[in-house]
């Protein structure tokens, strides 16, 4: 059996000098494996990167596992690929790569960076595929850049595809990808979101890490089907006008021994120094990044799911654990760059190369950057100095609205500058903002459990909050099951808990939600000017003692502005005056306590007329009723 491996290459010289350089952004057409016809028979060439290597082998089904049998050959260019062509390989055929290392001659027996499917866990070895789908989403892809511009409604589904919804009848299963395509596809389209976003789908081994753990970069992973079923699923996503965001993890990788850690028997992928190449929170390896052809890896990462898989838009993790050397650091645990500063000086290079070559590359894409500090510039373009991204997580939003909301109204009067503090910084980056997965985890409760009083109120809190958020400037983010006032904590083992819409309240809190949706696609003034500052305009953020806000949220055309009135107590205002800067009336648009969503029905008369009385700053205004713990909006008439 030995020596069955012929010489060939995928690779020209430009490819070697692009990867070498840390150019190349699509390795996945030249390493891994690959289905080619050689001199007259059908096989699989093979490439894998090792400097460090002194012999590789491949290993597998084909070759009952026996180190040797298959070795590859070093290219004699000095970039430590090794390659070869070996005849009669089908597909879904289990391989690995057997490393015999220079260094203390250690040996390494690794599953494919590059592979496009992975075994399921917990088996760990690669298999040879060759994808094979017809897509037919085109419509979708030549229109994608006006569903998924700045200037249009960006109301993202998170969801973790394991525990969404489970066939309890066979078992409590997770549904499959193509499961997936009818199920999800009709919910998300009901509810009138505007994207889907998956938890990390890229193999991982260990369930509990929710996929932040990657080990197949290149492979959804094999829980739910095939990756030509993925794709199926996105498909349908698109075909339905829904666009998909997919997490991405480019800051760290778990230290299991057929992943990338000490690949080759050195530090391949991972920074050398434990003070940048590992990470304490997470117990795992952080990238070098300041080594080209990792960048060369991680962009070509990038580029994969958005050529292959259509994806629309990537939200990169954990950001602020890349920009800064002393991210959960103590003192004495990291070392400063070679300015003095605590930037990952690497790190920046690397996002800032990340976002010009994808934005370059695929129309109509975005990258939205999960980033918790107030590093500056993260949307600007890299060409004004800033990191490139075209959306960022709104952290702070997040923090100061639950921590608002979770108050008893009767003391929210003296906290009415943590409402409103967010729109003093609203508009520096270009935000979204996220009630993610991260807030309903380890004891922190489900967002409704976090909200005050009685089970009523505890509803009309939640419904005011989400009204609040959808009126807000920014993109909007929703975790899987806050749509219907999940109760408990979110469990990644089981489902959501869907059998709770029998009850009207929660029933009711869907079809809020939906209705914001609605609202927040149909309203321009909420989403054409939603990361600009002319977008957005106080009439009254000082009125602590009644913890009322009153603001106007504005598009390209006057006489699309919208006021939004949120009343925080329980307390019913009637004749409440409101500043106006224009128009001879109001007309109610959306309450979030009509009694469809579990309110009390209070609400205002269809048309209120205007008065020319000063309020406000404004030379008109008018008297409306507030509603208990809920939002109104009007329409300004002309």
């Amino acid at each position: 059996m030995k020596n069955q491996v012929e010489l060939h290459s995928l690779f020209t010289d430009f490819d070697i000098d692009l990867f070498r350089s840390g150019k190349h952004y699509r390795l996945y057409e030249k390493f891994g494996a690959h289905f080619i016809e050689k001199d007259g028979k059908n096989g699989c060439y093979f490439a894998v990167w090792a400097p460090s290597a002194k012999a590789v082998s491949v290993i597998g089904d084909f070759n009952y596992w026996i180190e040797g049998d298959h070795p590859l050959q070093v290219r004699w260019d000095g970039s430590g690929i090794w390659e070869g062509f070996i005849p009669g390989i089908e597909q879904g055929t289990r391989y690995k790569f057997k490393i015999h290392s220079h260094h203390n001659d250690i040996k390494t027996e690794k599953a494919d960076p590059y592979a496009f499917y992975c075994e399921s866990p917990p088996h760990t070895a690669s298999l040879t595929w060759k994808h094979n789908y017809s897509w037919k989403d085109t419509s979708w892809m030549e229109t994608r850049k006006d569903h998924n511009a700045l200037d249009k409604p960006f109301s993202v589904y998170e969801l973790h595809l394991a525990s969404w919804r489970r066939k309890i009848e066979d078992g409590g299963r997770s549904l499959s990808y193509v499961e997936l395509a009818d199920e999800l596809v009709a919910y998300v389209k009901k509810m009138q979101f505007t994207h889907v976003e998956f938890m990390p789908i890229m193999e991982y081994p260990y369930d509990p890490s929710w996929g932040y753990q990657l080990t197949g970069y290149f492979a959804p992973t094999s829980r739910f089907g095939k990756p030509e079923d993925l794709m199926f699923l996105i498909d349908k996503l698109h075909q339905a006008g829904i666009g998909v965001v997919l997490d991405w993890v480019p800051s760290h990788f778990p230290e299991d021994a057929h992943g990338l850690g000490f690949f080759d028997g050195s530090n391949l992928y991972e920074h050398p120094d434990r003070r940048k190449g590992y990470h304490p929170d997470w117990k795992s390896l952080i990238f070098n990044y300041g080594r080209n052809e990792v960048r060369s890896f991680l962009i070509s990462n990038a580029f994969f799911w958005l050529d292959k898989f259509h994806a629309d838009a990537l939200r990169v993790d954990a950001v602020a654990s890349m920009l800064y050397l002393d991210y959960s650091r103590e003192e004495g645990e990291w070392e400063p760059n070679e300015f003095g500063g605590r930037e990952n000086l690497d790190a920046i290079l690397f996002m800032k190369e990340l976002n010009e070559a994808v934005y370059g590359s695929f129309e109509g894409i975005q990258t939205i950057a999960e980033e918790s500090t107030s590093f500056p510039m993260v949307t600007k373009p890299v060409y004004l100095g800033g990191l490139g991204f075209g959306m960022k997580w709104m952290m702070g939003w997040m923090h100061d609205t639950l921590e608002y909301f979770k108050k008893d109204p009767i003391h929210r009067r003296h906290h009415q500058n943590d409402i409103t503090f967010s729109m003093t910084y609203a508009f520096t980056e270009n935000f979204m903002l996220p009630l993610s997965h991260d807030e309903v985890v380890y004891g922190k409760r489900s967002i409704l459990g976090r909200m005050p009083g009685d089970e009523w109120q505890r509803f009309a809190n939640l419904r005011l909050l989400y009204s609040y958020m959808f009126t807000h400037p920014g993109g909007k983010l929703l975790f899987m099951g806050g749509e219907f006032g999940q109760g408990e904590e979110w469990d990644f083992q089981g489902s959501l808990d869907w059998h709770l819409l029998q009850y009207p309240m929660h029933e009711g809190m869907q079809k809020l939600v939906g209705d914001l949706n609605k609202l927040y696609r149909g309203e321009r003034a909420l989403f054409e000017k939603q990361f600009s500052s002319e977008g957005f305009e106080w009439i009254n953020y000082g009125d602590a003692e009644n913890s009322v806000l009153v603001y106007l949220r504005k598009g390209r055309k006057k006489e699309d502005t919208l006021v939004v009135v949120l009343n925080m107590t329980p307390a019913i205002r009637e004749d409440y005056r409101i500043g106006l800067p224009f128009g001879s009336g109001l007309e109610q648009v959306f309450n979030s306590d009509y009694k469809k969503y579990g309110g009390s029905g209070c609400s205002n008369k269809k048309r209120i007329a205007t008065e020319h009385t000063a309020w406000n700053g404004r030379e008109h205004s008018a008297t409306v009723t507030l509603p208990p713990l809920a939002m109104v909006a009007f329409h300004i008439l002309p």
